[in-house]
């Protein structure tokens, strides 16, 4: 043993049978710096599971309106610490096993604990038996997510959906009922199973292949002259999010729920526009 702790990377922790080259080029691979840039995703990865096991305490207090804001915060750096990573060309096989780890925490278990400790207890059993399935469902998504990475790339088009819900719209979309009680709609105790029907649609829906729009592509390139707007609607819709959080996620949830028809009608259109020159004896579309 080199060293109190192991390498990230590991191929630099060798093996019984390697050479004495191989073994002078580990012991140089683990003795170069690492720089801070290339840590810089992680970290943001590690608050972002710092958020999620916070918003599962701050429920179990019963403080839901800190454990929703703590989940909505886990999203945000969810979704920028692989761009960040790629910006700053410091991915790396760990992060991507670090950032999956971070999803379950944040999306699937804490999600399943809030709603659990805030209505689902009410069907005591079935209740948790719901919340396990939200949770165990994440895990699926985000196995399944995971293997895909090593398919055949599929059409460039395919690019513009994801195969069910993803693991952080799920999360978010799951606490609509919350989120309308929150901000006057009654939900009471007595809606308890219909909290339970409605987050066991979520849960089937992410492990389904019912496809939904990414945006992945949104955002990329900005025009020039957009750039100022841009920055405005950004700022105000920070604010709005800091000063009306459940409203805000009331009304992006609802907007998303209302999205999935017409992404499956895009869906089916494109997939049928693909198939049809193979009907016609085509080999197939044109590149662009």
């Amino acid at each position: 043993m080199t060293g109190l702790f192991p390498p990230v990377d590991p191929e630099d922790e060798g093996g019984p049978q390697e050479s004495h080259a191989d073994a002078l080029d580990r012991r140089l691979r683990r003795r170069r710096l690492v720089p801070f840039r290339a840590l810089l995703p992680n970290m943001v990865t590690l608050l972002a599971i710092a958020a999620g096991l916070t918003a599962i305490r701050l429920a179990i207090e019963g403080n839901f309106e800190l454990a929703v804001g703590a989940l909505i915060f886990a999203a945000i750096l969810d979704g920028i610490d692989g761009r960040v990573a790629r910006l700053l060309k410091s991915t790396s096989r760990f992060g991507a096993q670090l950032d999956s780890l971070a999803d379950f925490v944040n999306f699937g278990v804490a999600p399943a604990i809030l709603l659990y400790v805030w209505r689902l207890q009410d069907l005591k059993a079935l209740g948790w038996i719901v919340a396990l399935a939200l949770a165990i469902c994440t895990a699926l998504r985000l196995a399944r997510f995971n293997a895909a990475l090593d398919a055949e790339p599929g059409p460039d088009w395919h690019k513009d959906f994801f195969v069910g819900i993803p693991a952080p719209a799920g999360a978010m979309t799951v606490l609509l009922p919350l989120a309308l009680s929150k901000i006057g709609i009654p939900v009471p105790p007595e809606a308890a199973v219909l909290v339970a029907v409605y987050t066991a649609a979520i849960a089937l829906l992410m492990v389904s292949r019912f496809p939904t729009w990414s945006g992945k592509r949104l955002g990329q390139r900005i025009p020039t002259d957009s750039v100022m707007p841009f920055l405005v609607m950004a700022v105000l819709f920070i604010a709005l999010l800091i000063s009306y959080p459940f409203s805000v996620l009331a009304v992006g949830v609802i907007f998303y729920l209302a999205h999935l028809p017409f992404a499956w009608r895009t869906w089916r259109k494109r997939h049928a526009a693909e198939a049809a020159p193979e009907d016609t004896g085509a080999t197939g579309p044109a590149d662009d």
